[in-house]
Protein backbone atom coordinates (compact mmCIF):
# COMPACT_ATOMS: atom_id res chain seq x y z
CA UNK A 1 0.00 0.00 0.00
CA UNK A 2 1.29 3.47 -1.17
CA UNK A 3 1.79 5.97 1.75
CA UNK A 4 -1.23 8.42 1.96
CA UNK A 5 -2.77 10.41 4.20
CA UNK A 6 -6.27 10.09 4.36
CA UNK A 7 -7.63 12.61 6.27
CA UNK A 8 -5.74 14.97 3.81
CA UNK A 9 -7.51 13.05 0.87
CA UNK A 10 -10.64 13.33 3.14
CA UNK A 11 -10.37 16.72 3.18
CA UNK A 12 -9.42 16.99 -0.96
CA UNK A 13 -13.36 15.26 -1.63
CA UNK A 14 -14.56 18.29 0.98
CA UNK A 15 -12.51 21.10 -0.84
CA UNK A 16 -14.03 20.20 -4.03
CA UNK A 17 -17.59 20.02 -2.66
CA UNK A 18 -17.22 23.34 -1.23
CA UNK A 19 -16.12 24.80 -4.60
CA UNK A 20 -18.85 23.38 -6.27
CA UNK A 21 -21.23 24.45 -3.44
CA UNK A 22 -19.96 28.03 -3.96
CA UNK A 23 -20.37 28.18 -7.82
CA UNK A 24 -16.50 27.77 -8.70
CA UNK A 25 -17.42 25.06 -10.87
CA UNK A 26 -20.45 22.45 -11.42
CA UNK A 27 -18.72 19.19 -11.04
CA UNK A 28 -15.51 17.50 -11.16
CA UNK A 29 -13.73 13.77 -11.99
CA UNK A 30 -10.49 13.20 -10.14
CA UNK A 31 -8.23 10.48 -10.49
CA UNK A 32 -4.91 10.27 -8.29
CA UNK A 33 -2.58 7.12 -8.03
CA UNK A 34 0.58 6.71 -6.03
CA UNK A 35 3.38 4.09 -7.73
CA UNK A 36 0.60 3.04 -9.89
CA UNK A 37 -1.59 2.43 -7.24
CA UNK A 38 -4.89 4.19 -7.05
CA UNK A 39 -5.60 6.34 -4.09
CA UNK A 40 -8.37 8.51 -4.95
CA UNK A 41 -10.89 7.96 -7.97
CA UNK A 42 -14.08 9.98 -7.46
CA UNK A 43 -16.60 11.79 -9.52
CA UNK A 44 -18.31 14.74 -7.31
CA UNK A 45 -20.83 16.95 -8.45
CA UNK A 46 -22.50 17.73 -11.75
CA UNK A 47 -22.29 18.39 -15.18
CA UNK A 48 -24.47 21.47 -15.05
CA UNK A 49 -25.16 24.59 -12.80
CA UNK A 50 -28.53 23.61 -11.59
CA UNK A 51 -27.16 20.06 -10.39
CA UNK A 52 -29.68 18.01 -11.97
CA UNK A 53 -26.95 15.98 -13.84
CA UNK A 54 -24.82 14.06 -11.70
CA UNK A 55 -21.06 13.09 -13.15
CA UNK A 56 -20.04 9.71 -13.45
CA UNK A 57 -16.61 8.66 -13.02
CA UNK A 58 -16.69 7.06 -16.88
CA UNK A 59 -17.94 10.52 -17.88
CA UNK A 60 -16.71 12.03 -21.31
CA UNK A 61 -15.29 15.62 -21.19
CA UNK A 62 -14.00 17.97 -24.65
CA UNK A 63 -10.56 18.03 -22.69
CA UNK A 64 -9.41 20.93 -24.90
CA UNK A 65 -5.84 22.20 -24.96
CA UNK A 66 -4.97 18.57 -23.28
CA UNK A 67 -5.24 17.36 -26.58
CA UNK A 68 -2.28 18.91 -27.65
CA UNK A 69 -0.28 16.38 -25.25
CA UNK A 70 -1.02 13.77 -27.40
CA UNK A 71 0.47 14.67 -30.72
CA UNK A 72 3.29 16.05 -28.56
CA UNK A 73 3.83 12.75 -27.46
CA UNK A 74 3.48 10.99 -31.07
CA UNK A 75 6.08 13.98 -32.08
CA UNK A 76 8.29 12.87 -29.62
CA UNK A 77 7.92 9.28 -30.92
CA UNK A 78 8.25 10.54 -34.52
CA UNK A 79 11.48 11.57 -33.16
CA UNK A 80 12.56 8.88 -31.54
CA UNK A 81 11.88 6.98 -34.73
CA UNK A 82 14.15 8.92 -36.78
CA UNK A 83 11.64 10.88 -39.03
CA UNK A 84 13.17 14.04 -38.15
CA UNK A 85 14.74 15.46 -35.15
CA UNK A 86 14.38 18.01 -32.11
CA UNK A 87 16.54 20.12 -34.74
CA UNK A 88 15.01 19.87 -37.62
CA UNK A 89 13.98 23.31 -39.13
CA UNK A 90 9.86 22.71 -39.67
CA UNK A 91 10.09 23.76 -43.08
CA UNK A 92 12.33 20.66 -44.10
CA UNK A 93 9.16 18.61 -43.84
CA UNK A 94 6.84 21.06 -44.18
CA UNK A 95 7.80 23.38 -46.95
CA UNK A 96 4.89 26.01 -46.78
CA UNK A 97 6.35 27.08 -43.72
CA UNK A 98 8.88 29.88 -45.24
CA UNK A 99 9.37 33.59 -44.39
CA UNK A 100 11.47 35.38 -42.12
CA UNK A 101 11.86 34.91 -39.26
CA UNK A 102 9.40 32.12 -38.92
CA UNK A 103 11.09 30.03 -41.42
CA UNK A 104 14.20 29.57 -38.74
CA UNK A 105 11.90 27.24 -36.37
CA UNK A 106 13.06 24.50 -35.55
CA UNK A 107 10.42 21.55 -34.10
CA UNK A 108 11.89 22.20 -30.38
CA UNK A 109 10.75 25.72 -31.07
CA UNK A 110 6.97 24.83 -31.81
CA UNK A 111 7.12 21.95 -28.41
CA UNK A 112 8.59 24.91 -26.07
CA UNK A 113 6.25 27.42 -27.40
CA UNK A 114 9.46 29.47 -28.73
CA UNK A 115 8.79 29.52 -32.25
CA UNK A 116 8.36 33.63 -32.23
CA UNK A 117 4.89 33.42 -33.98
CA UNK A 118 2.09 35.28 -32.19
CA UNK A 119 -0.30 33.21 -29.76
CA UNK A 120 -3.67 33.32 -31.91
CA UNK A 121 -6.38 31.75 -31.11
CA UNK A 122 -7.33 31.42 -34.67
CA UNK A 123 -5.56 31.76 -38.33
CA UNK A 124 -8.80 33.71 -39.52
CA UNK A 125 -11.46 34.74 -37.58
CA UNK A 126 -14.71 33.23 -38.28
CA UNK A 127 -13.27 30.11 -40.01
CA UNK A 128 -14.37 26.58 -39.11
CA UNK A 129 -11.83 25.14 -36.86
CA UNK A 130 -12.68 21.64 -37.92
CA UNK A 131 -10.16 20.41 -40.42
CA UNK A 132 -6.79 20.01 -40.34
CA UNK A 133 -5.70 20.68 -44.04
CA UNK A 134 -7.44 23.97 -43.78
CA UNK A 135 -6.37 25.10 -40.32
CA UNK A 136 -3.01 23.79 -41.74
CA UNK A 137 -3.55 26.73 -44.90
CA UNK A 138 -4.83 29.28 -43.07
CA UNK A 139 -2.08 29.45 -40.46
CA UNK A 140 0.88 29.16 -42.68
CA UNK A 141 -0.99 32.51 -44.85
CA UNK A 142 -1.89 34.28 -41.95
CA UNK A 143 0.59 33.58 -39.07
CA UNK A 144 4.00 34.66 -39.24
CA UNK A 145 6.64 34.98 -36.89
CA UNK A 146 6.88 38.40 -34.57
CA UNK A 147 10.42 38.18 -33.26
CA UNK A 148 13.36 35.56 -33.93
CA UNK A 149 12.55 31.69 -32.57
CA UNK A 150 14.02 30.83 -29.19
CA UNK A 151 13.64 35.02 -28.12
CA UNK A 152 10.21 34.78 -26.80
CA UNK A 153 7.82 32.13 -25.14
CA UNK A 154 4.47 32.33 -25.94
CA UNK A 155 1.51 30.24 -25.24
CA UNK A 156 0.55 28.95 -28.64
CA UNK A 157 -3.33 28.20 -28.67
CA UNK A 158 -3.79 26.76 -32.43
CA UNK A 159 -0.56 27.02 -34.62
CA UNK A 160 1.91 25.30 -33.04
CA UNK A 161 -0.18 21.71 -33.29
CA UNK A 162 -1.24 21.98 -36.17
CA UNK A 163 1.88 21.92 -37.31
CA UNK A 164 2.88 19.69 -35.78
CA UNK A 165 -0.11 17.40 -36.39
CA UNK A 166 0.63 18.04 -40.32
CA UNK A 167 4.05 17.14 -39.96
CA UNK A 168 2.83 13.63 -37.91
CA UNK A 169 0.53 13.08 -41.03
CA UNK A 170 3.14 14.27 -44.00
CA UNK A 171 5.70 11.23 -42.38
CA UNK A 172 3.54 8.87 -41.49
CA UNK A 173 4.88 5.56 -43.60
CA UNK A 174 1.43 4.30 -43.66
CA UNK A 175 0.22 7.50 -45.19
CA UNK A 176 -2.86 7.30 -42.13
CA UNK A 177 -5.07 10.39 -41.42
CA UNK A 178 -4.52 12.39 -37.87
CA UNK A 179 -7.33 10.70 -36.39
CA UNK A 180 -6.68 7.42 -37.45
CA UNK A 181 -2.89 8.14 -37.00
CA UNK A 182 -3.79 9.12 -33.04
CA UNK A 183 -6.40 5.69 -32.36
CA UNK A 184 -4.07 3.15 -33.63
CA UNK A 185 -0.48 4.70 -32.24
CA UNK A 186 -1.57 6.16 -28.70
CA UNK A 187 -5.42 5.34 -27.62
CA UNK A 188 -5.12 1.47 -28.68
CA UNK A 189 -1.27 0.70 -27.07
CA UNK A 190 -2.58 2.57 -23.78
CA UNK A 191 -6.28 1.37 -23.77
CA UNK A 192 -7.64 4.47 -23.88
CA UNK A 193 -11.25 3.08 -24.59
CA UNK A 194 -12.44 5.94 -24.21
CA UNK A 195 -10.30 8.94 -25.80
CA UNK A 196 -11.10 9.53 -29.56
CA UNK A 197 -9.97 12.93 -31.87
CA UNK A 198 -13.10 14.18 -32.16
CA UNK A 199 -16.81 12.59 -30.43
CA UNK A 200 -16.54 9.06 -31.68
CA UNK A 201 -20.69 8.50 -31.87
CA UNK A 202 -20.03 5.77 -28.92
CA UNK A 203 -18.92 8.38 -26.86
CA UNK A 204 -21.65 10.85 -27.54
CA UNK A 205 -24.24 9.73 -24.65
CA UNK A 206 -21.68 9.89 -21.82
CA UNK A 207 -20.54 13.38 -23.01
CA UNK A 208 -20.45 16.44 -20.96
CA UNK A 209 -21.01 18.74 -23.27
CA UNK A 210 -18.96 21.93 -22.49
CA UNK A 211 -20.48 24.86 -20.62
CA UNK A 212 -17.72 27.80 -21.53
CA UNK A 213 -19.69 30.80 -19.11
CA UNK A 214 -18.00 33.20 -21.37
CA UNK A 215 -14.58 32.09 -20.87
CA UNK A 216 -13.14 31.66 -24.19
CA UNK A 217 -12.54 34.70 -26.85
CA UNK A 218 -13.56 32.76 -29.59
CA UNK A 219 -16.00 30.01 -31.62
CA UNK A 220 -15.60 26.62 -32.04
CA UNK A 221 -17.51 26.18 -35.56
CA UNK A 222 -17.69 22.86 -36.99
CA UNK A 223 -19.22 22.67 -40.53
CA UNK A 224 -21.65 19.45 -39.58
CA UNK A 225 -23.46 20.52 -36.47
CA UNK A 226 -24.49 24.25 -35.37
CA UNK A 227 -23.85 26.09 -32.20
CA UNK A 228 -21.05 28.11 -31.00
CA UNK A 229 -18.57 25.23 -30.11
CA UNK A 230 -20.18 22.59 -31.76
CA UNK A 231 -16.38 21.04 -32.51
CA UNK A 232 -16.41 19.46 -29.62
CA UNK A 233 -19.81 17.14 -30.79
CA UNK A 234 -18.52 16.63 -33.75
CA UNK A 235 -16.80 13.00 -34.91
CA UNK A 236 -15.15 14.48 -37.68
CA UNK A 237 -12.80 17.01 -36.29
CA UNK A 238 -9.53 16.85 -36.81
CA UNK A 239 -7.93 19.51 -34.76
CA UNK A 240 -4.57 18.15 -33.49
CA UNK A 241 -4.47 21.15 -30.62
CA UNK A 242 -8.17 20.94 -28.85
CA UNK A 243 -10.35 18.32 -30.61
CA UNK A 244 -10.04 14.98 -28.01
CA UNK A 245 -12.28 13.69 -25.75
CA UNK A 246 -11.46 11.87 -22.77
CA UNK A 247 -12.52 10.28 -19.49
CA UNK A 248 -10.53 11.23 -16.12
CA UNK A 249 -9.77 7.54 -16.05
CA UNK A 250 -7.62 7.19 -19.40
CA UNK A 251 -5.96 10.43 -18.74
CA UNK A 252 -4.61 8.79 -16.04
CA UNK A 253 -3.27 5.81 -17.69
CA UNK A 254 -2.03 8.59 -20.58
CA UNK A 255 -0.35 9.88 -17.19
CA UNK A 256 0.90 6.50 -15.73
CA UNK A 257 2.89 5.70 -19.10
CA UNK A 258 4.59 8.72 -18.91
CA UNK A 259 5.19 8.09 -14.66
CA UNK A 260 6.75 4.91 -15.88
CA UNK A 261 8.98 6.37 -18.24
CA UNK A 262 6.90 5.97 -21.46
CA UNK A 263 5.45 2.64 -21.05
CA UNK A 264 2.03 0.99 -19.67
CA UNK A 265 1.30 -2.70 -19.31
CA UNK A 266 4.18 -3.61 -22.06
CA UNK A 267 3.31 -1.22 -24.58
CA UNK A 268 6.45 1.33 -24.88
CA UNK A 269 5.66 4.50 -26.37
CA UNK A 270 8.67 6.44 -25.45
CA UNK A 271 12.24 6.22 -24.28
CA UNK A 272 12.84 6.96 -20.64
CA UNK A 273 16.09 9.34 -22.16
CA UNK A 274 13.43 11.40 -24.17
CA UNK A 275 10.88 11.68 -21.43
CA UNK A 276 14.24 12.38 -19.01
CA UNK A 277 14.91 15.80 -21.25
CA UNK A 278 11.66 16.34 -22.00
CA UNK A 279 10.44 17.41 -18.09
CA UNK A 280 13.45 19.80 -18.09
CA UNK A 281 12.95 23.83 -18.37
CA UNK A 282 14.11 24.73 -21.57
CA UNK A 283 13.20 28.38 -21.23
CA UNK A 284 15.41 30.18 -19.11
CA UNK A 285 13.70 32.59 -16.82
CA UNK A 286 11.37 33.94 -19.98
CA UNK A 287 8.09 34.28 -19.03
CA UNK A 288 4.72 32.76 -20.88
CA UNK A 289 3.54 35.67 -22.29
CA UNK A 290 0.01 34.58 -22.16
CA UNK A 291 0.41 33.82 -18.22
CA UNK A 292 2.47 37.00 -17.85
CA UNK A 293 -0.94 38.53 -18.57
CA UNK A 294 -3.35 36.69 -16.72
CA UNK A 295 -0.52 37.06 -13.84
CA UNK A 296 -0.55 40.65 -14.00
CA UNK A 297 -4.38 41.34 -14.32
CA UNK A 298 -4.68 39.07 -11.27
CA UNK A 299 -1.53 41.22 -9.27
CA UNK A 300 0.69 38.41 -8.98
CA UNK A 301 3.97 37.81 -9.62
CA UNK A 302 5.15 37.04 -13.26
CA UNK A 303 6.37 33.94 -12.81
CA UNK A 304 8.46 32.15 -15.65
CA UNK A 305 7.50 30.37 -18.60
CA UNK A 306 9.25 27.00 -17.26
CA UNK A 307 7.83 25.36 -20.87
CA UNK A 308 9.54 21.71 -21.30
CA UNK A 309 9.37 19.86 -24.44
CA UNK A 310 5.63 19.29 -25.01
CA UNK A 311 5.11 19.62 -21.05
CA UNK A 312 4.48 22.46 -18.62
CA UNK A 313 7.09 22.01 -15.94
CA UNK A 314 7.04 22.87 -12.51
CA UNK A 315 10.42 23.88 -12.14
CA UNK A 316 12.51 24.90 -8.77
CA UNK A 317 10.35 26.93 -6.13
CA UNK A 318 12.04 29.42 -3.93
CA UNK A 319 15.46 30.77 -4.33
CA UNK A 320 15.90 33.84 -6.66
CA UNK A 321 12.49 32.87 -8.04
CA UNK A 322 10.72 33.11 -5.02
CA UNK A 323 6.93 31.07 -4.47
CA UNK A 324 4.77 31.72 -7.22
CA UNK A 325 1.53 30.25 -8.86
CA UNK A 326 1.46 27.23 -10.35
CA UNK A 327 -1.10 24.66 -11.74
CA UNK A 328 0.83 21.95 -10.74
CA UNK A 329 1.19 23.13 -6.85
CA UNK A 330 3.62 24.83 -4.93
CA UNK A 331 4.60 21.62 -3.31
CA UNK A 332 5.67 19.61 -6.65
CA UNK A 333 8.82 18.67 -7.20
CA UNK A 334 10.64 20.76 -10.13
CA UNK A 335 10.29 17.67 -13.02
CA UNK A 336 6.50 17.66 -12.83
CA UNK A 337 4.91 17.57 -15.99
CA UNK A 338 1.74 17.86 -17.38
CA UNK A 339 -0.82 19.74 -19.51
CA UNK A 340 -4.16 21.46 -19.25
CA UNK A 341 -6.88 22.33 -21.02
CA UNK A 342 -8.82 25.72 -21.13
CA UNK A 343 -10.16 26.45 -17.30
CA UNK A 344 -11.23 22.34 -17.20
CA UNK A 345 -8.93 19.78 -17.43
CA UNK A 346 -5.45 18.80 -16.52
CA UNK A 347 -3.10 15.96 -15.92
CA UNK A 348 0.44 16.17 -14.23
CA UNK A 349 2.70 13.65 -13.08
CA UNK A 350 5.53 14.27 -10.22
CA UNK A 351 8.07 11.69 -10.97
CA UNK A 352 10.07 12.28 -7.30
CA UNK A 353 6.61 11.74 -5.37
CA UNK A 354 6.02 9.15 -7.88
CA UNK A 355 2.31 10.60 -8.32
CA UNK A 356 -0.18 10.68 -11.10
CA UNK A 357 -3.08 13.19 -11.38
CA UNK A 358 -5.69 13.42 -13.97
CA UNK A 359 -8.33 16.59 -13.82
CA UNK A 360 -11.63 16.49 -15.63
CA UNK A 361 -14.32 19.01 -14.42
CA UNK A 362 -17.51 20.75 -15.77
CA UNK A 363 -18.11 24.55 -15.93
CA UNK A 364 -15.56 26.11 -17.52
CA UNK A 365 -13.28 29.04 -14.97
CA UNK A 366 -11.18 31.79 -16.35
CA UNK A 367 -7.64 31.53 -16.46
CA UNK A 368 -6.82 33.11 -13.67
CA UNK A 369 -9.44 30.93 -10.93
CA UNK A 370 -8.58 27.99 -12.62
CA UNK A 371 -4.68 28.50 -12.18
CA UNK A 372 -6.04 29.14 -8.20
CA UNK A 373 -7.92 25.84 -7.94
CA UNK A 374 -5.73 23.34 -9.81
CA UNK A 375 -3.05 24.74 -7.42
CA UNK A 376 -4.94 24.19 -4.29
CA UNK A 377 -6.22 20.78 -5.52
CA UNK A 378 -2.24 19.68 -6.77
CA UNK A 379 -1.18 21.08 -3.17
CA UNK A 380 -3.90 18.79 -1.70
CA UNK A 381 -3.08 15.79 -3.04
CA UNK A 382 0.91 16.25 -2.68
CA UNK A 383 0.35 16.74 1.07
CA UNK A 384 -1.42 13.26 1.38
CA UNK A 385 1.58 11.75 0.04
CA UNK A 386 3.84 10.99 2.98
Amino acid sequence: MSAVWQARLDTLREVILADIARGDYFGAVLTVGRGGETVFAEALGAQDAGGEKPLHYDDVFSIFSVTKAFTNVLILKAIEEGHFALTTKVRDVLPEFIGQPREDATFYHLLTHTAGMPGVWTPKPGMFLDRLRELFAASIENVHGEVPPGTRCDYSPLVNHVLLGTALVRTDPKGRNYQTLLHEDLFTPLRMDSTSMGLRPDLAPRHVKPNMRGTVPIQHLSRNIPGDHALFEDPEVEAPHVGCASTSGDLYRFAEMLRRGGELDGARLLSPAMLALARQVHTGTMPNELYKRVAENAGWQVPPANQGIGFQVRGPMGGDGGVFHHLFGTLASPETHGNYGAGSTMFWVDPERDVSFALCSAGVMTQAANIERCQKLSDLVLSAMV
